[in-house]
């Protein structure tokens, strides 16, 4: 989209490289790019201005090579849902983790409240109640009955937001919803896994009414962390990274070792134990195959 509201279909000239790290797609929905329309049927991309930031995750073949959801971000939004299909934890906190890593502010949206019941709406405000004692702020809302919606709309009010999720949350009726010009597709559950089934292949920056952007990617299964470095890992988790602070070694892991604060928090259940199991899941990422795409 060029400065005064015209699309053009471009290609790409040369390679581009960010700060040398190979990624999978050198251009990415968010980035301001210079264009050379001289060649008459043909607009070519021929630089990319510098990121104010990017967020990444591993790509789908698990190359060396990361893959940008997107660049230019003022937040992140998770759309997380606690059944139909369920959003573990897990994927919540690498998500989160992520953000950290590349210091852009991050909010969880809670799907579908209209189909909880009373167990599920206890963990809901368990769930509220951790990560906002974090500092992620936490909006619940029903994207199918129109609740919530008006508040989401006031949070992308002249920002630019990536809007991420598992496949099968509801991002196409969330996005419908706060303006159904886009008439997003919407898609099924799976019967037999209960997980969503992908509508979106690519990501997309929708321009909202209210000025700023809304960016919506794939659904995706897992997210898969890229290089982090064992001792950084706890830096992206503000609860142990505040705690670690107390430990007797500097270079503490928070596993095993003697006059560890996290663990001693851990116990003594200041520090979730779902935030916990999370830390050691990026710290040992053995399984990589559960970070596909679903």
């Amino acid at each position: 989209m060029t400065d005064d509201g015209r699309l053009l279909t471009c290609k790409i000239k040369g390679h581009f490289r960010i700060k040398g790290l190979r990624s999978t797609n050198p251009v990415a929905v968010g980035d301001r790019v210079t264009i050379d329309d001289r060649d008459g049927d043909t607009v070519f991309i021929t630089g990319i201005d510098d990121r104010k930031n990017y967020i990444v995750r591993r790509p789908t073949n698990l190359s060396k090579q990361l893959h940008i959801l997107a660049a230019n971000l003022d937040q992140v939004f998770l759309l997380v849902t606690l059944r139909s299909p369920e959003t573990n934890t897990t994927f919540i906190d690498r998500f989160l983790a992520t953000a950290e890593a590349y210091r852009i502010p991050a909010r969880l949206l809670i799907n579908k409240v209209d189909l909880y019941d009373e167990d599920d709406k206890a963990y809901m405000d368990a769930l509220v109640a951790l990560y906002t004692s974090i500092g992620y702020p936490c909006t619940c809302l029903s994207a199918s009955k129109g609740e919530g919606i008006e508040e989401v709309k006031a949070l992308l009010k002249g920002k630019i937001t990536l809007l991420s999720g598992n496949s099968g949350v509801g991002k196409s009726t969330l996005i419908n919803r706060i303006d159904p010009s886009y008439d997003v597709k919407v898609g099924d559950i799976s019967n037999s896994h209960f997980k969503g089934m992908h509508t979106t292949t690519f990501s997309e920056m929708y321009a909202l009414e209210g000025g700023g952007y809304l960016i919506d990617t794939p659904g995706i299964k897992g997210f898969g962390t890229f290089e982090m470095k064992p001792e950084e890992v706890g830096h992206y988790f503000p609860d142990i990274f505040a705690t670690s602070a107390h430990c007797r070694f500097n270079n503490c892991l928070h596993v095993q070792e003697p006059g560890c604060a996290v663990l001693a928090a851990v116990e003594a259940q200041r520090i979730s134990a779902s935030r916990y199991a999370s830390y050691l899941s990026i710290l040992s990422d053995e399984d990589e195959s559960k970070y596909r795409e679903s």
